[in-house]
């Protein structure tokens, strides 16, 4: 569940994606929900671990035509470097494609989450396993 702490608990979701101004992860942790957590630097990244947060989805990692008001890309520099700062998975989020994904990988990401990409998720698929 994105974003809705409240909502995940009703529907009895195993987890809640809360982005960087999105209140509730005490109330998720107390749930007992998987909790994700936005950031776009390492000190975000690791506030989030603190938190109690099971990932991190960090980025944009390059610009997005998904996501309007999203924060300037943090690159695979900014990548690598929350990758290597928390000990929990870290997910790749925005500008991620079947062209680019490995790379997230190689960066130490975990994984990634796409919205655009999904429509050719053979090919996505194809690039991370490569990069494994």
């Amino acid at each position: 569940m994105n974003d809705d702490v409240e909502a995940a608990i009703r529907v009895d979701a195993d987890g809640v994606h809360l982005g960087r101004e999105d209140a509730g992860a005490e109330r998720a942790l107390e749930a007992g929900l998987v909790l994700g957590l936005s950031a776009t630097s390492v000190d975000e990244a690791q506030a989030a671990e603190r938190t109690g947060a099971a990932y991190i989805g960090a980025g944009p990692v390059w610009a997005t035509p998904s996501k309007l008001d999203a924060d300037p890309p943090i690159g695979l520099e900014g990548l690598a470097e929350i990758c290597a700062a928390v000990s929990i998975p870290v997910v790749a989020i925005g500008g991620i494609d079947a062209s680019n994904a490995a790379d997230c990988i190689r960066a130490g990401a975990a994984g990634v989450a796409v919205i655009r990409a999904a429509r050719d998720a053979a090919a996505l698929r194809a690039e991370i396993d490569a990069a494994l």
